[in-house]
């Protein structure tokens, strides 16, 4: 059986759209209204740093059961 706590991961959001990565060949950032198409880690530190790169917040995000909570920094 799985464990669905196993499935959680950070993503990052800014004006309700959810960071999915980079532009191929640019440096503009892709953003989707999907939390589904977002780009997600497991990392902590690394979600930190890209949030504030990018002037987002982390949230913790389970697509399992489809459950959000935004992280504090």
């Amino acid at each position: 059986m799985m464990d669905i706590r196993t499935k959680t991961c950070i993503i990052i959001r800014k004006n309700g759209e959810y960071l999915v990565g980079r532009i191929l060949w640019s440096h503009d950032l892709r953003w989707s209204e999907s939390q589904y198409a977002a780009w997600r880690t497991r990392d902590k530190e690394l979600a930190r740093e890209v949030a504030r790169a990018t002037g987002g917040v982390m949230v913790l995000f389970n697509p399992i059961v489809n459950e959000m909570r935004v992280m504090g920094t």
